[in-house]
């Protein structure tokens, strides 16, 4: 083998091993993806857990107005067997009705369920319309509380 031939071999190796990413670099990339990761995720979740909440509660909102649409034109709120579905198509027996008083059909709250709506409700003379939550399931806290119609917040 002739010395420019080994000086060329010789450099190519150099060359070669310059141009790696070693395992260790490998694992500090990692490590450093991982740590960011597990700071931004939760914070991120947060604000969607947030974003839940409001989208509940304007969607509650929507229904007391179109709830009070109702009111006017029929004289009373829908029932609870009539439920929210009546602010879309009439229920037997309501003459007045002037409807439909929502553009869509009655969308499910943000986590996927059926909302809750109650009248005459426990509350008082307004109807009640209620989230569970997250859970699912009445009462908890946080992102588990209920989104309720009669609180604003």
């Amino acid at each position: 083998m002739s010395q420019a031939a080994g000086m060329s071999n010789l450099r190519e190796r150099e060359r070669r091993r310059q141009a790696g990413i070693t395992l260790i670099e490998m694992l500090v990339v990692v490590t450093i993806i991982a740590l960011f990761a597990g700071l931004v995720v939760p914070r991120m979740l947060r604000r969607t857990d947030a974003a839940r909440i409001t989208a509940a509660r304007a969607q509650i909102n929507a229904f007391m107005t179109a709830l009070g649409a109702y009111k006017l034109d029929t004289g009373t709120f829908p029932t609870t067997e009539q439920g929210l579905q009546a602010l879309r198509v009439r229920p037997q027996g309501v003459n007045q009705w002037q409807g439909p008083y929502l553009p869509q059909d009655i969308p499910l709250d943000p986590w996927g369920r059926p909302y809750v709506y109650r009248y005459p409700g426990e509350q008082g003379d307004e109807p009640e319309i209620v989230s569970y939550g997250a859970d699912g399931q009445p009462g908890g806290e946080g992102v588990n509380a209920d989104i309720v119609s009669w609180k604003s917040q």
